[in-house]
């Protein structure tokens, strides 16, 4: 029987559009989540004003100008430490010289007793062809024991003063250990100061640059007429000084010819003439003091005055280039008068003295952390090495706030 065709109608396949699910979702998740950023996101931190920027780099080299100091006082310990060292070192050679000195003597002695043999005294007494002869090397023998125990004290003696600077030389080599610990620390704190200090003016636009620069004139400006006032005052006090120190010249000018006018004209001359110079001696001994620092202070002046134009370099003390007190020990290096290497010690030596008394060659002191020093040339004027980025200059003693100042000789 054929197989018959079959009469069912295909089924048609419907197409349905089924809308993306997944991805509208996560369209619409991430641009809530942007609008929720948006809305809660920090606003920008404020750029600071100049004015800000200039305290802090101020504040900045300052902090690297006391972090200098501190690098310079551990740079002077370290190299006194290390001659301390290097000395206690060369002793400790010499003296175990002395000791091995000692010991060949004692070996010698331990030999020759090894070689004699150690037989008692009685029976070498009777052993002997001579007894005469034998009491002559018994004192001989007497005379060698002493000077073996002698040997023996003295290799005792260099043995315990080698350990006690040997001792000594540990102790120091410790101590200059830790001064060199000091040292790498400060410099890294300066260089960091720096580092921060660069790292501001660095990102200042030339406008902001250019308004930095205003402020800096302008409170060198203010400085400088601080100066002019001081000048002015001090000028004022130096002529009064002046006028009355004439008046009470004359004044005993012409005390001395009245009291000289009774006993003649001779004898009245001989007499003016011995009271006007004692009365001028007087005179010349304040003046010879004044005169003998005067003579120091233009040395020390004359030799900052050639230092001008050289840059500040932090732990520099010359020829090419100074820190600030690394300037002033070698200005007055050269009037004579050794200063020690920091602000911090530079400020006890010598006297102190008001700011309105101040003569030229004075050391003036910055900031309460005692961190810069310059030297005074007068008219409220100085020359100091100021700071990284500049060079040995002069300028007015109220750039910076004063801490005291001193007269170092």
């Amino acid at each position: 029987m054929p197989v018959l065709a079959s009469h069912r109608k295909p089924r048609t396949k419907v197409r349905t559009t089924t809308p993306a699910v997944g991805f509208t979702t996560a369209a619409l998740a991430s641009v809530t989540l942007l609008s929720t950023q948006s809305a809660t996101a920090a606003p920008a931190e404020p750029k600071p004003a100049i004015e800000d920027v200039q305290k802090k780099v101020d504040e900045l080299y300052r902090q690297a100008g006391s972090a200098t100091q501190q690098y310079n006082r551990a740079k002077a310990a370290s190299t006194a430490q290390r001659t301390k060292v290097d000395t206690l070192l060369s002793d400790v050679a010499k003296r175990t010289e002395k000791i091995n000195e000692a010991r060949r003597e004692l070996g010698a002695f331990a030999a020759e007793q090894y070689r004699t043999g150690g037989i008692a005294p009685t029976a070498t007494f009777f052993l002997a062809d001579d007894p005469q002869a034998y009491f002559d090397q018994s004192r001989l023998m007497s005379r060698s024991t002493e000077r073996q125990q002698k040997a023996v004290d003295d290799f005792r003696t260099q043995q315990a003063a080698a350990s006690k600077k040997r001792a000594e030389a540990v102790q120091s080599l410790e101590s200059l250990t830790e001064t060199q610990t000091t040292l790498r620390s400060s410099k890294q704190k300066v260089q960091n100061k720096l580092t921060e200090a660069r790292s501001l003016l660095a990102k200042l636009t030339a406008e902001e640059k250019a308004r930095l620069a205003e402020l800096e004139r302008k409170k060198e400006a203010e400085a400088k007429e601080k100066a002019e006032r001081l000048a002015a005052r001090q000028a004022a006090e130096a002529k009064e000084r002046e006028e009355r120190e004439a008046a009470e010249k004359k004044a005993r000018e012409e005390a001395a010819k009245e009291s000289g006018g009774d006993s003649g004209s001779g004898s009245g001359s001989g007499t003016g003439t011995g009271t006007s110079p004692g009365s001028g001696t007087g005179t010349d001994t304040g003046t010879g003091t004044d005169g003998s620092y005067a003579s120091k202070a233009q040395k020390v002046l004359d030799f900052a005055r050639a230092q001008i134009g050289k840059p500040y370099v932090w732990g520099a003390s010359g020829p090419a280039s100074y820190d600030c007190s690394g300037l002033t020990q070698a200005a007055w290096r050269e009037a004579g008068v050794t200063l020690p290497r920091t602000t911090w010690d530079q400020v006890k030596v010598g006297t102190r003295v008001a700011t309105s008394d101040l003569q030229p060659g004075d050391l003036v002191f910055f900031y309460d952390d005692i961190s810069h020093v310059g030297i005074y040339k007068g008219d409220g004027m100085m020359i100091h090495a100021p700071k990284p980025g500049a060079n040995v200059r002069e300028e007015s003693i109220y750039y910076m706030p004063i801490y005291g100042s001193v007269r170092p000789a």
